[in-house]
């Protein structure tokens, strides 16, 4: 299998004043294209720390980290922000959609900051929104959407801009049962059907069952990593 994500030795150390927090303290993991992983973990445990290194978002203090065959853990913000922008998708608990704007708009806005030409965005929105059952829906605005279906745009607008990877950090933490059930068998569904690497951040452990593999992480090391029934959930 072909690796998405190499991550070895990463450490992450937050200076508070004269106080060192050690957020992560030698992270060894591989993710191979195509895995759908959940990353578990009490409050405080490093889970968060470790999807904003994975997400690009922030850098590690020491440790190496590649992303689809980038070395992306010494690069700089400017550098970051352009292989964020190409790899990867993301997914938050609050759907992160502009109020004003339709459901098309909010998918394209991503690849607007790309440059993507507008008839573009707008096919490759309106596919997206097909996909995620959301193409009779596109020119509703978020208000006029449920919280699963504002979920379901959110997904869409990851998906658009044809992602290495998609990241989700609590993506049915707004939801009702039944509608994160949705949620999640939707992105099942598209790891199955498009063999797209799926990383999600859950404390929840009924979402956790969704994945085909589970990190468990605790002060800052993973203490469990071990493969799923999947089908199970």
């Amino acid at each position: 299998m072909t690796a998405m994500i190499t991550i070895e030795g990463m450490t992450k150390v937050y200076k508070m004043g004269d106080i060192e927090v050690h957020a992560l303290r030698g992270v060894d993991v591989t993710i191979n294209k195509g895995e759908f992983v959940a990353i578990m973990g009490p409050s405080g445990s490093g889970k968060s720390t470790l999807m904003n290194m994975i997400g690009c978002l922030d850098t590690p203090t020491t440790g190496r980290y590649a992303l689809d065959g980038i070395e992306v853990s010494s690069l700089n913000d400017n550098q970051l922000s352009s292989v964020r922008a190409r790899k990867l998708g993301f997914v938050f608990q609050q759907y992160m959609l502009l109020p004003r704007q339709t459901a098309l708009a909010n998918v394209e806005m991503p690849m607007v900051y790309r440059g993507i030409p507008a008839a573009d965005r707008k096919q490759r929105a309106a596919l997206a929104l097909e996909i995620v059952g959301m193409g009779n829906r596109m020119d509703h605005r978020p208000n006029e959407l449920s919280g699963g279906q504002q979920q379901r745009v959110a997904i869409a607008r990851a998906l658009a801009g044809s992602p290495a990877v998609i990241l989700a950090d609590e993506p049915t933490g707004a939801l009702d049962s039944k509608t994160s059930e949705e949620i999640m068998h939707m992105l099942m569904q598209l790891n199955r059907e498009q063999q797209l690497t799926i990383i999600i951040v859950t404390h929840e452990a009924d979402v956790a069952a969704y994945a085909d593999r589970i990190l468990t992480i605790r002060d800052g090391v993973i203490i469990d990593d071990r493969r799923n029934q999947r089908g199970a959930a």
